[in-house]
Protein backbone atom coordinates (compact mmCIF):
# COMPACT_ATOMS: atom_id res chain seq x y z
CA UNK A 1 0.00 0.00 0.00
CA UNK A 2 2.79 2.52 1.02
CA UNK A 3 4.62 1.71 -2.05
CA UNK A 4 1.32 2.38 -4.06
CA UNK A 5 0.66 5.63 -2.41
CA UNK A 6 4.12 6.60 -3.33
CA UNK A 7 3.87 5.91 -6.86
CA UNK A 8 0.26 7.80 -7.11
CA UNK A 9 2.19 10.98 -5.12
CA UNK A 10 5.34 10.81 -8.21
CA UNK A 11 2.63 10.69 -10.89
CA UNK A 12 0.69 13.52 -9.22
CA UNK A 13 4.32 15.25 -8.86
CA UNK A 14 4.94 15.18 -12.38
CA UNK A 15 1.83 16.09 -13.81
CA UNK A 16 2.46 18.72 -11.52
CA UNK A 17 5.60 19.78 -13.37
CA UNK A 18 4.48 18.66 -16.96
CA UNK A 19 1.33 21.81 -16.08
CA UNK A 20 4.29 24.33 -15.17
CA UNK A 21 6.33 23.72 -18.00
CA UNK A 22 3.36 24.09 -20.62
CA UNK A 23 3.64 28.07 -19.43
CA UNK A 24 6.33 28.63 -20.67
CA UNK A 25 8.85 26.73 -23.38
CA UNK A 26 12.86 25.68 -22.66
CA UNK A 27 15.75 25.03 -25.45
CA UNK A 28 18.48 22.57 -24.85
CA UNK A 29 21.62 23.74 -24.80
CA UNK A 30 24.14 21.82 -26.81
CA UNK A 31 27.20 21.97 -29.01
CA UNK A 32 28.55 25.60 -29.70
CA UNK A 33 30.25 28.59 -27.78
CA UNK A 34 27.47 29.08 -26.11
CA UNK A 35 27.40 25.67 -23.79
CA UNK A 36 27.06 25.71 -20.34
CA UNK A 37 25.34 29.10 -20.54
CA UNK A 38 21.99 29.64 -19.78
CA UNK A 39 19.62 32.36 -20.89
CA UNK A 40 16.26 33.99 -19.56
CA UNK A 41 14.45 35.93 -22.45
CA UNK A 42 11.00 37.53 -21.03
CA UNK A 43 8.64 38.24 -23.97
CA UNK A 44 5.32 40.25 -22.40
CA UNK A 45 3.28 40.33 -25.14
CA UNK A 46 2.69 43.53 -27.01
CA UNK A 47 0.64 44.21 -30.57
CA UNK A 48 2.85 47.15 -31.35
CA UNK A 49 5.76 44.99 -31.38
CA UNK A 50 5.20 41.16 -30.88
CA UNK A 51 7.86 40.16 -28.46
CA UNK A 52 5.72 36.80 -27.90
CA UNK A 53 6.84 36.10 -30.99
CA UNK A 54 10.55 37.31 -31.18
CA UNK A 55 11.69 35.77 -28.22
CA UNK A 56 11.06 31.93 -28.85
CA UNK A 57 12.66 32.52 -32.65
CA UNK A 58 15.71 34.77 -30.48
CA UNK A 59 15.93 31.56 -28.46
CA UNK A 60 15.87 28.91 -31.14
CA UNK A 61 18.68 30.72 -33.01
CA UNK A 62 20.82 30.49 -29.51
CA UNK A 63 19.94 27.11 -28.75
CA UNK A 64 19.91 25.12 -32.09
CA UNK A 65 22.97 27.87 -33.63
CA UNK A 66 25.03 28.59 -30.37
CA UNK A 67 24.17 25.80 -28.12
CA UNK A 68 22.90 28.32 -25.22
CA UNK A 69 20.15 26.78 -23.10
CA UNK A 70 17.15 28.95 -23.48
CA UNK A 71 14.19 29.37 -21.08
CA UNK A 72 11.67 31.71 -22.82
CA UNK A 73 8.76 33.47 -20.71
CA UNK A 74 5.33 34.90 -21.80
CA UNK A 75 2.38 36.62 -20.64
CA UNK A 76 -0.18 33.31 -20.01
CA UNK A 77 -3.68 33.55 -19.60
CA UNK A 78 -3.92 31.87 -16.04
CA UNK A 79 -7.70 30.26 -17.30
CA UNK A 80 -7.15 28.98 -20.87
CA UNK A 81 -3.18 28.81 -20.78
CA UNK A 82 -2.74 30.74 -23.93
CA UNK A 83 -0.39 33.56 -24.43
CA UNK A 84 -2.68 36.71 -23.88
CA UNK A 85 -2.11 39.64 -26.10
CA UNK A 86 -2.41 43.27 -24.97
CA UNK A 87 -2.00 46.62 -26.64
CA UNK A 88 -1.42 49.50 -24.24
CA UNK A 89 -3.01 47.01 -21.23
CA UNK A 90 -1.06 46.20 -18.64
CA UNK A 91 0.35 42.79 -18.34
CA UNK A 92 -0.33 41.15 -15.03
CA UNK A 93 1.26 37.75 -14.86
CA UNK A 94 4.25 36.18 -16.47
CA UNK A 95 4.97 32.59 -15.26
CA UNK A 96 8.48 30.92 -14.97
CA UNK A 97 10.32 34.02 -13.80
CA UNK A 98 12.27 31.71 -11.17
CA UNK A 99 14.10 30.83 -13.59
CA UNK A 100 16.36 33.71 -13.18
CA UNK A 101 17.91 32.18 -10.39
CA UNK A 102 20.23 30.02 -12.68
CA UNK A 103 20.36 32.29 -15.15
CA UNK A 104 23.43 33.79 -17.13
CA UNK A 105 21.65 36.51 -19.33
CA UNK A 106 18.52 38.20 -18.35
CA UNK A 107 16.75 39.32 -22.07
CA UNK A 108 13.90 41.60 -21.56
CA UNK A 109 11.47 42.42 -24.31
CA UNK A 110 8.42 43.84 -22.68
CA UNK A 111 6.48 47.10 -22.20
CA UNK A 112 4.51 48.54 -19.40
CA UNK A 113 4.43 45.19 -17.26
CA UNK A 114 1.91 45.60 -14.10
CA UNK A 115 3.94 42.56 -12.84
CA UNK A 116 2.53 41.47 -8.88
CA UNK A 117 5.47 42.18 -6.12
CA UNK A 118 6.33 37.71 -5.83
CA UNK A 119 6.97 37.90 -9.68
CA UNK A 120 8.52 41.12 -10.05
CA UNK A 121 11.10 40.19 -7.23
CA UNK A 122 12.62 37.62 -9.15
CA UNK A 123 13.48 40.63 -11.87
CA UNK A 124 14.75 43.00 -9.32
CA UNK A 125 17.14 40.45 -7.95
CA UNK A 126 18.71 39.53 -11.33
CA UNK A 127 19.49 42.72 -12.05
CA UNK A 128 20.72 43.28 -8.64
CA UNK A 129 22.75 40.41 -9.13
CA UNK A 130 25.48 42.08 -10.68
CA UNK A 131 24.66 39.57 -14.22
CA UNK A 132 24.14 41.28 -17.74
CA UNK A 133 21.24 42.55 -19.10
CA UNK A 134 20.18 43.16 -22.65
CA UNK A 135 16.54 45.37 -23.19
CA UNK A 136 14.90 45.35 -26.75
CA UNK A 137 12.65 48.54 -27.62
CA UNK A 138 9.69 48.66 -25.19
CA UNK A 139 12.03 47.86 -22.29
CA UNK A 140 13.12 51.34 -21.99
CA UNK A 141 9.61 51.21 -20.96
CA UNK A 142 8.74 47.88 -19.17
CA UNK A 143 7.04 48.57 -16.13
CA UNK A 144 3.97 50.29 -15.37
CA UNK A 145 3.84 49.36 -11.73
CA UNK A 146 0.95 50.31 -8.88
CA UNK A 147 2.02 53.06 -6.52
CA UNK A 148 2.23 50.64 -3.57
CA UNK A 149 4.36 47.91 -5.11
CA UNK A 150 7.54 47.84 -3.43
CA UNK A 151 9.23 47.87 -7.14
CA UNK A 152 7.50 50.72 -7.72
CA UNK A 153 10.72 52.98 -8.45
CA UNK A 154 11.27 50.11 -11.36
CA UNK A 155 8.28 52.33 -13.00
CA UNK A 156 8.89 54.16 -16.42
CA UNK A 157 8.71 57.42 -13.94
CA UNK A 158 10.81 55.96 -11.49
CA UNK A 159 11.19 57.54 -7.66
CA UNK A 160 12.69 60.46 -6.33
CA UNK A 161 16.68 58.93 -6.66
CA UNK A 162 15.75 56.57 -9.40
CA UNK A 163 14.42 58.99 -12.21
CA UNK A 164 13.12 57.13 -15.08
CA UNK A 165 13.03 53.62 -13.20
CA UNK A 166 14.28 50.47 -14.47
CA UNK A 167 14.47 51.89 -18.21
CA UNK A 168 17.20 54.70 -17.64
CA UNK A 169 18.58 53.55 -14.21
CA UNK A 170 19.27 50.09 -15.83
CA UNK A 171 19.33 50.07 -19.92
CA UNK A 172 20.49 53.68 -20.08
CA UNK A 173 16.47 55.48 -21.26
CA UNK A 174 13.45 55.15 -20.77
CA UNK A 175 11.07 56.67 -23.20
CA UNK A 176 11.02 59.58 -24.33
CA UNK A 177 8.71 59.55 -27.22
CA UNK A 178 8.78 58.96 -31.68
CA UNK A 179 12.14 60.42 -33.24
CA UNK A 180 11.15 59.11 -36.47
CA UNK A 181 7.14 59.10 -37.67
CA UNK A 182 5.68 56.00 -36.02
CA UNK A 183 4.42 53.15 -38.32
CA UNK A 184 5.60 55.70 -40.96
CA UNK A 185 9.28 56.24 -41.91
CA UNK A 186 11.71 53.19 -40.97
CA UNK A 187 14.89 52.66 -39.38
CA UNK A 188 18.78 51.79 -41.28
CA UNK A 189 21.28 51.19 -38.54
CA UNK A 190 24.58 53.69 -39.32
CA UNK A 191 27.55 52.09 -37.04
CA UNK A 192 29.27 54.30 -35.30
CA UNK A 193 33.18 55.01 -36.66
CA UNK A 194 34.85 55.41 -33.43
CA UNK A 195 32.77 51.44 -32.50
CA UNK A 196 33.82 50.15 -36.02
CA UNK A 197 36.25 47.31 -34.14
CA UNK A 198 33.75 46.70 -31.23
CA UNK A 199 32.91 42.53 -30.74
CA UNK A 200 28.91 42.97 -31.01
CA UNK A 201 29.27 45.25 -34.33
CA UNK A 202 31.53 42.26 -35.77
CA UNK A 203 30.46 40.83 -39.22
CA UNK A 204 27.77 43.79 -39.96
CA UNK A 205 28.35 46.22 -42.33
CA UNK A 206 26.86 49.62 -42.52
CA UNK A 207 23.05 49.21 -43.93
CA UNK A 208 22.81 45.45 -42.83
CA UNK A 209 20.59 46.50 -39.22
CA UNK A 210 17.31 48.04 -41.06
CA UNK A 211 13.48 47.59 -39.69
CA UNK A 212 10.59 49.21 -40.27
CA UNK A 213 10.13 50.08 -36.62
CA UNK A 214 11.07 54.23 -36.16
CA UNK A 215 13.65 55.58 -34.19
CA UNK A 216 13.02 56.31 -30.18
CA UNK A 217 14.10 59.97 -29.60
CA UNK A 218 16.81 59.02 -26.45
CA UNK A 219 19.46 60.67 -24.40
CA UNK A 220 20.86 57.66 -23.01
CA UNK A 221 22.39 57.72 -19.42
CA UNK A 222 26.56 58.55 -19.46
CA UNK A 223 28.54 56.47 -19.33
CA UNK A 224 27.51 54.63 -22.38
CA UNK A 225 29.33 53.72 -25.21
CA UNK A 226 27.27 54.03 -28.94
CA UNK A 227 26.93 51.83 -31.43
CA UNK A 228 24.38 51.91 -33.96
CA UNK A 229 22.85 55.33 -34.91
CA UNK A 230 19.38 55.72 -36.46
CA UNK A 231 18.43 57.05 -39.96
CA UNK A 232 14.92 57.92 -40.04
CA UNK A 233 14.23 56.98 -43.58
CA UNK A 234 11.08 58.33 -45.33
CA UNK A 235 9.13 55.49 -45.78
CA UNK A 236 8.96 51.62 -44.74
CA UNK A 237 10.98 50.38 -47.62
CA UNK A 238 14.46 49.17 -46.75
CA UNK A 239 15.93 50.88 -49.71
CA UNK A 240 13.85 54.72 -49.34
CA UNK A 241 15.94 57.75 -48.91
CA UNK A 242 16.73 59.36 -45.72
CA UNK A 243 14.92 62.01 -44.52
CA UNK A 244 16.22 65.49 -44.82
CA UNK A 245 16.37 68.05 -41.67
CA UNK A 246 17.06 67.77 -38.28
CA UNK A 247 15.95 64.58 -37.56
CA UNK A 248 18.99 62.61 -39.20
CA UNK A 249 21.00 65.74 -37.57
CA UNK A 250 22.12 64.08 -35.17
CA UNK A 251 21.25 60.90 -35.62
CA UNK A 252 20.07 59.11 -32.00
CA UNK A 253 21.72 55.96 -30.55
CA UNK A 254 19.99 52.61 -31.44
CA UNK A 255 21.76 50.38 -30.07
CA UNK A 256 24.61 51.61 -27.19
CA UNK A 257 26.34 49.42 -24.19
CA UNK A 258 27.03 50.17 -20.64
CA UNK A 259 27.42 49.00 -17.21
CA UNK A 260 25.25 49.05 -14.75
CA UNK A 261 26.36 49.60 -10.90
CA UNK A 262 24.13 47.55 -8.53
CA UNK A 263 23.16 48.83 -5.08
CA UNK A 264 25.96 46.38 -3.77
CA UNK A 265 28.79 47.59 -6.32
CA UNK A 266 28.56 45.21 -8.22
CA UNK A 267 29.31 46.15 -12.30
CA UNK A 268 26.69 44.25 -14.70
CA UNK A 269 27.03 44.70 -18.79
CA UNK A 270 24.43 45.96 -20.43
CA UNK A 271 23.17 46.31 -23.98
CA UNK A 272 20.19 48.07 -25.20
CA UNK A 273 18.95 48.40 -28.46
CA UNK A 274 15.74 50.52 -29.47
CA UNK A 275 14.96 48.07 -31.95
CA UNK A 276 14.08 45.06 -32.09
CA UNK A 277 9.96 44.62 -33.53
CA UNK A 278 8.91 41.65 -35.14
CA UNK A 279 9.67 42.73 -38.19
CA UNK A 280 12.84 43.79 -37.74
CA UNK A 281 14.11 40.64 -36.12
CA UNK A 282 13.02 38.85 -39.43
CA UNK A 283 16.22 40.93 -41.59
CA UNK A 284 19.37 39.02 -40.75
CA UNK A 285 21.69 42.06 -39.83
CA UNK A 286 19.26 42.99 -36.78
CA UNK A 287 19.56 39.90 -35.92
CA UNK A 288 23.34 39.27 -36.00
CA UNK A 289 23.75 42.80 -33.66
CA UNK A 290 21.53 40.90 -30.94
CA UNK A 291 22.84 37.61 -30.83
CA UNK A 292 26.66 39.12 -30.83
CA UNK A 293 25.64 41.06 -28.03
CA UNK A 294 24.71 38.15 -26.29
CA UNK A 295 28.12 36.95 -26.32
CA UNK A 296 29.53 40.32 -25.31
CA UNK A 297 27.24 40.40 -22.18
CA UNK A 298 28.66 36.91 -20.82
CA UNK A 299 32.24 37.52 -21.35
CA UNK A 300 32.01 35.22 -24.39
CA UNK A 301 33.23 38.36 -27.14
CA UNK A 302 36.27 36.00 -27.97
CA UNK A 303 33.61 33.74 -29.66
CA UNK A 304 32.19 35.89 -31.60
CA UNK A 305 32.31 34.47 -35.28
CA UNK A 306 31.61 37.04 -38.23
CA UNK A 307 30.49 34.51 -40.50
CA UNK A 308 27.91 32.61 -37.88
CA UNK A 309 24.87 31.28 -38.60
CA UNK A 310 21.91 33.65 -37.70
CA UNK A 311 19.81 31.94 -40.00
CA UNK A 312 16.13 32.10 -38.90
CA UNK A 313 15.30 28.30 -37.12
CA UNK A 314 11.54 26.51 -38.75
CA UNK A 315 8.78 29.48 -39.58
CA UNK A 316 9.15 32.91 -38.39
CA UNK A 317 6.94 35.58 -40.13
CA UNK A 318 7.27 38.38 -38.15
CA UNK A 319 3.50 39.99 -37.77
CA UNK A 320 3.51 43.86 -38.61
CA UNK A 321 3.48 46.52 -35.93
CA UNK A 322 0.12 47.32 -34.38
CA UNK A 323 -1.59 44.22 -35.94
CA UNK A 324 -2.84 41.41 -34.21
CA UNK A 325 -1.10 38.47 -34.24
CA UNK A 326 -2.25 34.79 -34.38
CA UNK A 327 -4.80 33.78 -31.41
CA UNK A 328 -5.03 30.60 -28.83
CA UNK A 329 -1.11 30.10 -29.23
CA UNK A 330 0.43 28.12 -25.87
CA UNK A 331 3.88 28.32 -25.44
CA UNK A 332 3.84 24.81 -26.39
CA UNK A 333 3.43 25.67 -30.08
CA UNK A 334 6.74 27.29 -30.31
CA UNK A 335 8.12 24.03 -29.27
CA UNK A 336 11.23 22.78 -31.58
CA UNK A 337 10.09 20.39 -34.08
CA UNK A 338 11.01 16.85 -33.92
Amino acid sequence: MKRLVGLLLLAASVGSASAEDARWVEYPGGEGPGKGKHVVLIGASDEQYHPEEVMPQFGKILSQRHGFRCTVLFTIDPKSGNILHAHNAPVHNIPGLEALKSADLMIVFARFCRLPDDQMQHIVEYAESGRPIIGIRGATHAFELPRDSKFAKYSMGGGPDYRGGFGRQILGECWQGHHGTHSKESTRGILVKEAAEHPILKGIKQGDIWGPTDVYGVNPMMPFTPLVLGQVLTGLNRDDPPVEGKKNDPMMPVAWTRTYRTATGKDARVFTTTMGSAQDFAVAGTRRMLINACYWCVGLEEKIDAKSNVDLVGEFKGTPQNTAGPRGVKPSDHALLK
